[in-house]
């Protein structure tokens, strides 16, 4: 159970945070209709630094991130660096983002022994993160309730002893967040294979898991085909289920400029976001002083939560019959040459009808005909797609979907064209790339084994909600995590903290304090890590880790900053200290490795596809971009083409009085970092605790703006799950549909209501009852 009165209650108590996104004032909602980004960014950005006494250091930050000489790669999303040789490849949230991380308060020792761990659990999550930077390694103490300092060396054994106590590698799980480097991420996947497991769990498998394995079963490849200058020539994009102005900010230069050329741009989301209207780009300073926005959209069509591929395959159903008139409609030869299952999935797209295609998108038949005239007159097209589609118990079949859609017109291996999802962290898509995956394969295991000389295990291992449901029967006993807040990002928040706490030891190497480190297992370490923004100092001089942006490009980042406290080691540093101690006869140099990251690098060139001469191509300007076979229209599925699905297609329409809820960020918030209760662009201030509705479904439950509702999910196993007096707040949005922040509302996702198609849980489609509160 949560209210807004007891959210607030708690933000109020700990004498450090008193300054914060709670309290501020009443909730107030007001629709916002200005541009993106713009003056409303500018003037956002400059609070953010006078907030945090980032003045001078800002400004610093800002003049050198996704700079590609010597600059650091934003923290924040990973959508890939100006081609042009942009100076201000920045946004509103990345400058917040690494603000964040520089910022001048810390979390010593004395903060500590202050507080116990009950005390500083009743603290906001925004207070938490709010003391400022770790400082030296804590180990939790059980008789005091307190964390205490713990030096490096007796941390490392710590996690050693217990690991090598274990009965099982199997009762270990090593979880990755997206900011890990490529360097430390390769270290940390050969840790836990040279110990024995393939238990590594990772934020993919809540994000975009689905379009891994749909796009792996398509064209044989996990990623998207295009890249930057793929955006830049295109004629027509379709942008599903992204709040671009919030999630992908930079974005929105593209979307500009694909408008100002005459391109299409089609949004497709059950909001209309601001950074699918207009948007000042900041960096246009004409534009800044003259006040002159930019379209970032074409068209916007209102899909239904979860209508997504009814909505595709509608407008597959159109290209179909408009070839029966127009053979050009469809590229035959390609479709003869290239691909594989299109009778079939013609035949599907003909037995659809019309009524059930709007019934399940929530469209009119006119709206899909529209998108489907845009699709056939552009010559060239991307499909561009987030968590909206992915999060769904269709998403695999979904993003096959509009594989499909771009098949039909050959939209596939050719400049301007092909699928491209927007991964939402910074390295998120590099960490499955050097081998942070569950489910490896005998091509990856076999040259891991030959190059590192290890005995990699071949058995599959546990995925994020698998290792939830493993700490629940005592499978898993020893959990490390690599970065993130995993006990705030997961779902089911109370099954998922009794899990966390029946670890025998927990693991948290992290920048800031945060809801994971108190949620945590019979013994507990914090290992404080350098940021993004820091300088690695190491035997062969300062340091760059590499990382992968969303389009494939592979490119160095350096800190700029001297560390925040002496105590801090690297991620890999960390990873090669935890890996000594647990595997103390090891063979692997891992000491050797840290002295010089050009020594991880040079074996990853042998072991990681598509990344020989991997030390002078990463210094290239830009970096370079991992071969995409697909790309080249090389196809490696079993059929050697790129594959047409023939799914059914998915029930989403609500059963009487229920409503499809979907979880989401707001503005003024990154991942679970929350940097204030406002989201400027839904026009919502010092409110986190709401709902938006469609005004036509609060009318018929008699609920008014701001009047506090109960909120009840039902889980696949018929059980239910809660939140009550959160506000409801009318919205532009399809009936039957509802939406409110996470990870607020993770406690509503059951951990059983997973996808069975990718195993992702869903999070963007919770069946719930809106009800006034009692």
């Amino acid at each position: 159970m949560s209210t807004l009165d007891e959210q607030r209650a708690g933000a109020q108590e700990g004498p450090e945070a008193q300054v914060g996104p709670t309290p501020g004032g009443e909730p107030h909602f007001q629709p916002y209709h200005h541009p993106a980004a713009g003056w409303g960014a500018a003037k956002s950005v400059t609070k953010f630094l006078m907030r945090e006494g980032a003045l001078l250091d800002g400004p610093r930050a800002i003049m050198k991130m996704n700079h590609e000489n010597g600059g650091f790669d934003c923290p924040g999303c990973a959508w890939p660096d100006d081609t042009k040789g942009l100076k201000l490849d920045i946004c509103e949230n990345g400058i917040k983002h690494v603000t964040w991380e520089m910022t001048h308060k810390r979390a010593g020792r004395e903060l500590f022994a202050r507080h116990t761990v009950s005390e500083m659990s009743e603290w906001s999550d925004f207070q938490l993160e709010d003391q400022g930077r770790l400082t030296e390694p804590m180990v939790y103490d059980p008789d005091t309730d307190h964390y205490v300092p713990i030096s490096w060396h007796d941390a490392f054994e710590l996690v050693g002893r217990t690991l090598r106590g274990l009965d099982h590698p199997n009762q270990a799980a090593f979880y990755t967040s997206g900011r890990l480097g490529n360097e430390a991420t390769f270290l940390y996947q050969l840790m836990a294979r040279e110990l024995g497991t393939n238990n590594l769990p990772d934020c993919s498998n809540m994000c975009h898991e689905a379009s891994g394995r749909a796009l792996q079963a398509a064209l044989g490849t996990g990623k998207g085909t295009v890249d930057l200058k793929d955006w830049e020539a295109t004629d027509a994009l379709f942008i599903l289920g992204v709040n671009v102005a919030s999630n992908a900010p930079r974005m929105l230069t593209s979307l500009a400029e694909a408008c100002h050329r005459g391109a299409q741009v089609v949004h497709i989301n059950p909001f209309v976001e601001a950074g699918a209207t207009r948007t000042i780009i900041p960096h246009d300073f004409l534009d800044m002083a003259t006040f002159h926005s930019t379209r970032t959209s074409t068209m916007n069509l209102q899909v239904r939560v979860g209508g997504d591929m009814a909505l595709i395959r509608g407008m597959a159903k159109a290209v179909l019959e408009q070839a029966k008139a127009d053979p050009r409609a469809v590229d035959q030869e390609f479709v003869d040459r290239y691909t594989e299952g299109f009778a079939e999935y013609r035949e599907l797209c003909e037995a659809t009808s019309w009524d059930e295609l709007e019934r399940q998108c929530g469209l009119s038949r006119s709206d899909i005909l529209k998108a489907a005239r845009v699709y056939t007159d552009a010559d060239r097209s991307i499909v561009s797609w987030c968590l909206g589609v992915t999060q769904h118990e269709h998403g695999v079949d979904t993003v096959r979907e509009i594989v499909n859609l771009l098949l039909l017109r050959g939209n596939l291996g050719r400049e301007g064209a092909g699928p491209s999802p927007v991964r939402g962290h910074s390295n998120v898509q590099g960490n499955r790339t050097c081998g942070i995956d569950h489910r490896p394969s005998e091509e990856f295991l076999n040259r891991l084994d030959d190059v590192c000389k290890i005995d990699a295990p071949r058995e599959h291992g546990l995925d994020t909600v698998g290792t939830l449901r493993a700490m629940n029967r005592g499978d898993v006993k020893v959990f490390v995590g690599m970065g993130g807040n995993f006990a705030l990002a997961v779902p089911d928040s109370a099954f998922s903290y009794e899990a966390i706490r029946t670890c025998d030891l927990t693991v948290q190497v992290s920048t800031k304090l945060n809801r994971s480190h108190l949620v945590h297992g019979k013994r507990a370490l914090i290992l404080p890590c350098l940021g993004r923004t820091e300088k690695d100092h190491q035997r062969a001089g300062v340091q760059s880790t590499s990382v992968e942006d969303s389009m494939s490009m592979v490119h160095l980042s350096v800190g700029m900053k001297q560390p925040a406290s002496r105590h801090l080691l690297s991620e890999p540093a960390i990873v090669a200290g935890m890996a000594r101690a647990a595997l103390p006869t090891s063979g692997t140099p891992w000491e050797w490795y840290i002295e010089d990251y050009d020594r991880i690098r040079d074996t990853m060139a042998h072991v990681l596809d598509g990344f020989e001469d991997f030390n002078r191509r990463v210094r290239l300007p830009l970096g370079f971009r991992i071969k995409q076979p697909a790309r080249e229209l090389v196809f490696r599925t079993p059929s050697g083409r790129a594959e047409f699905s023939s799914a059914p297609l998915p029930d989403v329409v609500p059963e009487p009085g229920m409503l499809a809820l979907g979880t989401m960020r707001s503005h003024d918030q990154w991942n679970t970092t929350i940097y204030s209760d406002n989201d400027r662009y839904r026009g919502i201030r010092n409110l986190r605790t709401l709902v938006f509705m469609n005004e036509d479904d609060m009318r018929e439950r008699a609920i008014s703006e701001f009047d506090p509702v109960d909120i009840v999910s039902t889980a696949k196993d018929g059980t239910h799950r809660s939140l009550e007096g959160y506000l409801a707040v009318p919205y532009d949005m399809p009936r039957g549909c509802a939406a409110g922040y996470m990870p607020e509302m993770n406690v509503l996702v059951a951990l059983c209501d997973y996808s069975t198609q990718s195993d992702q849980p869903i999070m963007k489609h919770v069946k719930v009852t809106i009800t006034p509160a009692a």
